[in-house]
C-alpha cells in the first residue's frame, strides 16, 4: 500500500505537469506527499522515518522551486533522496551487527551475513548510480524528458533492481533453508544413533 501511494504521488506529478507545467506539478507533489504522511499516521499512528525524510526533502526542494521559480531545485530532490538512502545503507556496514537490508528483510528470509552484506552494498551502488543518473538527465535533456524519466526511468530501474534482488534472495535464501533442514536432519539422526539402549 505504501509503495502504491508513493507511486501515485509520482503519477500525479507527471499528469499535472502535462496539464499545467512544472510549478503546478511541484505543488501537487507536495500535497500528495503530505496526504501520504497524514494517511499513514491516521491509519498506523506511526510514520516511518523514510516518509519523514521524503516529506522534508519535498517541502524543502519543492518549496524552493515555487518560491524562487526555479525548477532546478525539484530536479535535485530525487538525487538527494537517493544519496541520503545510500548513506544509510553504507553506514549500516559500520554501525550495528546487521546491515540495513538484513534488518528490513531477515524476518522474511534467512541468509548468511555475507549475502546480506552483498545485497546492502548493491543498494549503495544502485542508489548512488540512480542519483547521478537523475542529475545527468536533468542537466542534459529537456524538462519534459526529465519528468518522463522521473516516472518511467527511475521507477523502471528500481523495479528491475528489486526483481534482481528478489532473484538473489530466493536463490541464496532457499539454499540456506535447505542446508538448515539438512543440518537438522543430521542432528536428529545423530541423536537417534547416540540414544542409549
Amino acid at each position: 500500500m505504501r509503495f502504491a501511494l508513493e507511486l501515485l504521488a509520482i503519477v500525479v506529478f507527471f499528469v499535472v505537469y502535462k496539464l499545467d507545467g512544472i510549478y503546478s506539478a511541484t505543488a501537487a507533489l507536495i500535497i500528495m506527499v503530505l496526504l501520504n504522511v497524514f494517511y499513514h499516521w491516521f491509519k498506523h499512528r506511526h510514520v516511518p522515518s523514510m516518509m519523514w525524510i521524503t516529506l522534508i526533502l519535498v517541502m524543502l526542494f519543492g518549496g524552493a522551486t515555487l518560491i524562487f521559480h526555479d525548477p532546478l531545485f525539484i530536479k535535485w530532490k530525487p538525487s538527494i533522496l537517493q544519496w541520503v538512502l545510500a548513506s544509510g545503507f553504507l553506514a549500516s556496514h559500520l554501525i550495528g551487527k546487521r546491515v540495513l537490508v538484513a534488518r528490513m528483510l531477515d524476518n522474511q528470509i534467512s541468509m548468511p551475513s555475507l549475502h546480506w552484506r552483498r545485497l546492502n552494498a548493491a543498494w549503495v551502488l544502485f542508489l548512488l548510480f540512480s542519483g547521478a543518473l537523475n542529475l545527468y538527465v536533468a542537466y542534459t535533456f529537456s524538462e519534459e524528458i526529465w519528468v518522463s524519466f522521473k516516472l518511467f526511468g527511475l521507477m523502471g530501474l528500481t523495479i528491475l533492481f528489486l526483481i534482481g534482488q528478489a532473484f538473489y534472495m530466493s536463490r541464496h535464501g532457499s539454499e540456506v533453508r535447505v542446508e538448515e533442514r539438512k543440518e537438522g536432519m543430521i542432528e536428529a539422526e545423530e541423536t537417534v544413533e547416540n540414544r542409549p539402549e
